[in-house]
């Protein structure tokens, strides 16, 4: 059975609406997806090597006659690419739609995610590009996409050495939430969408922040609610600012200086969610500095940080020592990022729990919250 066990909708202002399914049972793509159903128009799957060797995606996988990476029944159309951080890239995103053209998909065609923020990122963008618009349905795996990355309708893939630098806003029409994928998940895996967890509830929820200050035993005992409040406050963002214009900024706290820490290491190679922790706590740092916020506050996060084992000091341990000046380094990555608009770098800061604001800051007293010693 794939009778969800809770369903709420959300509207991507003028791009339509994304309904949210939640189940409390095993994953079961094959029922999810029944070959029966298969509309004239066509399904494709596109999932990760890593999850596809999952024993819970085993019968789905199976139903296609596979060559290479390939694989297709009837109608329906697989594609498993290779997973990690360093395929996320337009040649992955080029890849997929080539593979949906030589197929003959067309616009009424479904392109459905299965898989982590990469898979899910990928898939969209290229569904959002193909014949200008295909439908998308993703299946997230991972607790970041769960938490954050399957929400909203951000697509995308980095470019050169820069996080998401391409890509655009294309909501999918239903994300299928399967708690149960998480028992699959690697402990850094887990840790990495628990950083975007965290973010939610210093953003916009205390009684999530408790649930951290309460311990690791707490949190998982009540994980499904977790996820549920990370989707229902990112939805109802998203519902007043889609093409994040204003309030969906807020989301990016951290994220400013998570994205110039994985530029500069090698994308890849610190998980998104060690980075955004670290950034979280850089960006506290810079709070304080600026006089926005109590020490006490900042001290109160940093032990929460701590308790699940991200870094607090002002330089993250995968930044190579060689580096001559790293702040400077840090800052000019940080220039790159997207949702600047003037020589000044916009940052997400607080003056409090669910007190957030954004503000343009000078490199001086940036290079201050990055210096060691």
């Amino acid at each position: 059975m794939n009778t969800p066990d809770y369903t709420i909708q959300y509207r991507n202002s003028d791009l339509g609406q994304t309904g949210l399914f939640f189940y409390n049972s095993a994953p079961d793509l094959a029922a999810l997806y029944p070959s029966e159903s298969v509309a004239a128009t066509g399904r494709f799957f596109v999932t990760d090597t890593a999850v596809a060797a999952l024993p819970c995606m085993k019968d789905f996988i199976s139903r296609f006659t596979l060559s290479g990476d390939t694989g297709c029944r009837n109608k329906d159309l697989l594609l498993v690419i290779t997973a990690g951080e360093t395929y996320k890239t337009i040649d992955t995103v080029l890849r997929i739609a080539k593979t949906a053209l030589e197929h003959n998909l067309g616009r009424k065609s479904l392109f459905v995610a299965i898989g982590g923020g990469v898979v899910s990122d990928l898939t969209a963008f290229a569904a959002s590009i193909f014949k200008r618009g295909a439908g998308l349905e993703i299946v997230p795996t991972t607790l970041l996409a769960m938490a954050d990355a399957a929400v909203g309708g951000k697509t995308g893939c980095d470019f050169g050495a820069y996080k998401n630098m391409l890509g655009t806003f294309y909501p999918a029409r239903r994300i299928h939430f399967y708690p149960a994928f998480l028992r699959t998940l690697p402990e850094g895996e887990y840790r990495s969408g628990l950083a975007e967890a965290l973010k939610t509830g210093l953003l916009f929820n205390a009684g999530l922040f408790d649930l951290f200050k309460a311990g690791k035993k707490k949190l998982f005992e009540n994980e499904s609610a977790m996820i549920r409040a990370c989707v229902m406050a990112k939805a109802k963002i998203v519902e007043e600012d889609v093409t994040e214009e204003g309030p969906r900024m807020l989301l990016n706290f951290g994220h400013t200086f998570a994205h110039a820490l994985e530029s500069v290491v090698g994308l890849g190679k610190v998980s998104h969610g060690d980075a955004v922790a670290w950034g979280m706590g850089r960006a506290l740092d810079l709070s304080v500095r600026l006089g926005l916020c109590a020490p006490a506050y900042r001290d109160e996060v940093y032990a929460v940080l701590a308790a699940y084992g991200w870094e607090t000091g002002p330089v993250h341990p995968a930044l190579a020592a060689q580096i001559t000046d790293m702040p400077a380094v840090l800052i000019e990555a940080m220039k790159k990022d997207k949702k600047n608009s003037s020589e000044k770098i916009r940052v997400i800061l607080q003056k409090g729990l669910s007190d957030t604001v954004i503000q343009e800051v000078a490199e001086d007293r940036i290079r201050v919250v990055l210096a060691g010693g």
